[in-house]
């Protein structure tokens, strides 16, 4: 493990609010990383093949955690030990916070550099990922944030990119210009007596839910990144597009894409299904996201706008006989109390949303456990290309494809 922190000696970078504002307050809280450990061979084909569908496995490649924090780079070096990780930041103390974890753990496979996004070039490197979530939305120019690493990105690779998303955040932005409007500092006087003064939310409140559900306002520098964060915006399906576009980028796919598909979920079962079905992919998911209304952020895999091997596989193609389903880490199988004829309810214990749940028959359960990332889509069996884009299409499974012919590369 190496650590090159650039000098501060740039005015834009002294100056820059945000920089300032987490050293100060260094996000996320610090990470307890000793349960941690390389993912298994099946999660990282995994891993790998939900971003790179038509690849195979390599033994090395170079990933760029841009926004690092305290934590989130030695999470991804420890995770994927065959990964060469680069962690970038502007704030000095996140990186020592980094920079001390990855020592306690032992990890030698990551390098740190003091850096903001914008300048990401000087480092002379490509990367075939890069990991950039919860950073852009507050940056001062996010546009020129993300077309800089877009050009650092080599042929093929992927960008993993998460931002904030306005409708779900609304309680949140509500407070925000509410501590605006009283002068309220990050001192910690005034994020006491913010504390307090949340305690007597209103129950209708927008930002109520979010007080239950998460840890993170139990920590004082986590609050201030919420409700007291000096540039913080979010962004709707389609201005995500757009940002995407602007930066020479486009959608691959969602990480996690069944809340955004009509045939995932209540959605389905309504009149609208159908009449949402029929739109195009980028309004099925902008249509998807007014639907649901408590999406709180957005994670996209991007791909270079011309890249021609990053279509995402359909498994009903005759083309894909030989490609292997793998399930996901996170799917789980119920098979208590479920309605007369159903075997199974499958889920993703990921998802947020708890109408995301695939019920099947039990052709299709015993279909699905015979699921291991080594049994092609062929050897499943007839009815397999169906039952496989269900799966595929609710987040229970990915697709390793490298072995068909097509757009592998």
């Amino acid at each position: 493990m190496t650590t090159s922190l650039r000098r501060r000696d740039s005015p834009d970078q002294r100056a820059d609010v945000i920089a300032q504002f987490y050293d100060r307050h260094p996000y996320p809280p610090p990470a307890d990383l000793d349960a941690a450990a390389p993912r298994s061979s099946l999660e990282q084909c995994a891993a790998h093949h939900l971003r790179w569908p038509w690849r195979p496995v390599p033994e090395q490649h170079r990933m760029l955690v841009a926004g690092c924090g305290t934590s989130q780079a030695v999470r991804h070096a420890m995770l994927d030990p065959s990964a060469d990780v680069v962690g970038i930041d502007v704030a000095p103390s996140s990186l020592e916070q980094s920079r001390r974890l990855a020592e306690r753990h032992g990890v030698t496979n990551l390098q740190f550099h003091e850096l903001r996004i914008e300048d990401v070039a000087e480092l002379g490197e490509r990367f075939d990922h890069i990991v950039c979530t919860g950073v852009l939305h507050h940056l001062a120019d996010p546009a020129a944030g993300l077309a800089a690493l877009q050009g650092v990105l080599a042929p093929g690779g992927t960008v993993t990119l998460m931002v904030y998303a306005p409708y779900g955040r609304a309680g949140i932005y509500l407070i925000q210009d509410y501590c605006r409007r009283l002068g309220v500092s990050t001192d910690p006087d005034d994020i006491a007596d913010l504390v307090a003064t949340l305690r007597e939310l209103p129950p209708g409140h927008p930002l109520s839910p979010l007080l239950r559900g998460t840890r993170d306002f139990a920590d004082d520098d986590a609050l201030a990144d919420a409700l007291l964060n000096p540039r913080d915006r979010a962004y709707s399906v389609p201005q995500l597009l757009a940002l995407l576009d602007s930066a020479g980028l486009r959608l691959g796919r969602w990480a996690r894409q069944a809340p955004y598909l009509p045939d995932c979920g209540s959605i389905s079962e309504t009149p609208h299904g159908q009449r949402i079905a029929a739109l195009p992919a980028a309004e099925q998911s902008a249509a998807l996201e007014l639907f649901r209304g408590t999406m709180v952020r957005h994670t996209a895999i991007a791909v270079a706008a011309d890249d021609p091997a990053a279509e995402q596989p359909d498994p009903s193609a005759s083309t894909m006989a030989a490609a292997r389903p793998i399930p996901v880490p996170t799917a789980l199988a119920v098979q208590e109390r479920l309605p007369p004829g159903i075997a199974a309810a499958l889920l993703n214990r990921a998802h947020t949303d708890t109408d995301l749940v695939l019920f099947v028959g039990a052709e299709e359960w015993a279909m699905f456990r015979r699921v291991d990332g080594g049994t092609t889509i062929a050897q499943l069996g007839p009815g397999a290309p169906a039952f496989v884009r269900r799966w595929l299409r609710h987040d229970l499974v990915v697709l390793d494809a490298s072995g068909c012919a097509g757009m592998s590369s």
